[in-house]
């Protein structure tokens, strides 16, 4: 029988030659916490049209160990509700719970940058492996994870208590943070939220780091650092490319029903300077986000199969629909917002300065508002207004 303590070892040389994993207090974190316990009681494996249910119970032991220390995310959970012991087979839905994939996990615990002392507030218990790797370095006491979902944070509780963790795992919106043990010195969001809550700004204390995905598109969102003042304000900048799950209470509805109806009455038609297609690239569409945070981009087709292409932002009432014209586009925007403009002025900047990488982007975090900007570039600036 495989020994899961090579496994890990194993796992840990991965994550070490990818240049991840760095730190020697979290290689003996990776080393010690078994991910099999955190994977309970099964996940659900991705088969393209179909997710195959594997569970503890009905896996082979080396099998499932061989699952557990992949470098893949694996789903724990679909729809809200189903778990993979409640499943008789290959199932459709979507994932609403995972245990991160290592590279993700690991890398994030990293930019954190740790020491012993340290208070932690971890938004998104998901199955607990992030939490358990964090109590490992900095005890027990030290750590607060926050799961909206009670059935996620009993299971994620449970296993944290099985491998020696008594924390405190708390069930509610974390979106409001933990006030109860604040200040804290370190906020990791394990789900990707609209904009960093003004709640975690404030139970960080001066010097403190917040780390979390921003934007709302299911790709093309950025890992933000910033640091915060000792006026309640946070600096710093996306370090990175990033993909979660929606925080629940942010999680988007899908634009659905009779999108003619939506696009009837467009104000404007033209050609466009750029190809919507350029949004399918990650730092183009978090551009796009920046520059009309409210839209989203829909795909769709008709009823004979011809692809079609929209941004529709619900809230504003706004759309932007594509069409392909020979080896052009043609836009036509409708609503008090006109969308496209916005992200195509985003996008033209974006290439006129030389096509930035995402990590050159600048974030502040105040209580009235968000503004990311790309230093050198005024043009190349976002103000989000809060409320």
């Amino acid at each position: 029988m495989t020994d899961p303590a090579s496994e890990r070892r194993r796992m840990a040389d991965a994550l070490t030659d990818k240049g991840v994993l760095k730190s020697p207090w979290l290689r003996r974190a990776v080393e010690a916490v078994p991910r099999e316990r955190f994977l309970h009681p099964g996940v659900f494996l991705d088969e393209g049209r179909a997710w195959r249910p594997v569970t503890t119970a009905g896996t082979d032991p080396d099998e499932w160990l061989r699952i557990a220390y992949g470098l893949d995310t694996l789903t724990t959970q679909l729809d809200g509700h189903l778990t993979a012991d409640r499943a008789d087979g290959p199932v459709t839905g979507v994932p609403t719970s995972s245990s991160t994939d290592p590279t993700t996990v690991v890398g994030m615990i990293e930019a954190l940058d740790l020491a012993v002392g340290h208070r932690v507030l971890e938004i998104g218990t998901g199955t607990g492996y992030s939490t358990a790797l964090m109590c490992h370095h900095l005890g027990e006491d030290d750590v607060a994870t926050v799961e909206v979902d009670p059935g996620v944070a009993r299971r994620a509780d449970e296993a944290l208590e099985a491998v020696g963790f008594s924390t405190w795992t708390v069930t509610g919106d974390g979106l409001l943070g933990f006030p109860r043990n604040a200040p804290y010195d370190r906020v990791i969001a394990t789900c990707a939220v609209r904009r960093i809550p003004y709640a975690w700004i404030r139970q960080t204390r001066p010097g403190g780091i917040v780390l979390a995905t921003v934007g709302s598109w299911p790709w093309g969102t950025g890992l933000a650092k910033v640091t915060v003042d000792g006026d309640g304000n946070a600096h710093g900048r996306i370090i990175g490319e990033s993909s979660f799950m929606q925080a629940r209470a942010q999680a988007v509805v899908p634009v659905s029903g009779d999108l003619s109806a939506r696009t009837a009455y467009a104000d404007s038609e033209r050609r466009t300077e750029v190809s919507p297609l350029l949004l399918d690239a990650w730092i183009p569409a978090f551009l796009a986000q920046l520059a009309a945070p409210g839209a989203h981009l829909v795909r769709a087709a008709t009823s004979d199969g011809r692809p079609l292409l929209y941004l529709f932002d619900p809230d504003r009432e706004s759309f932007a629909e594509f069409t392909a014209v020979g080896g052009s586009w043609t836009v036509r925007q409708g609503g008090p917002v006109a969308l496209w403009d916005r992200v195509e002025e985003a996008l033209v900047a974006w290439r006129t300065a030389g096509s930035p990488a995402v990590d050159s982007v600048r974030l502040t975090v105040t209580r009235e508002s968000h503004v990311y900007g790309i230093e050198g570039h005024p043009e190349l600036r976002w103000e989000h207004r809060l409320g």
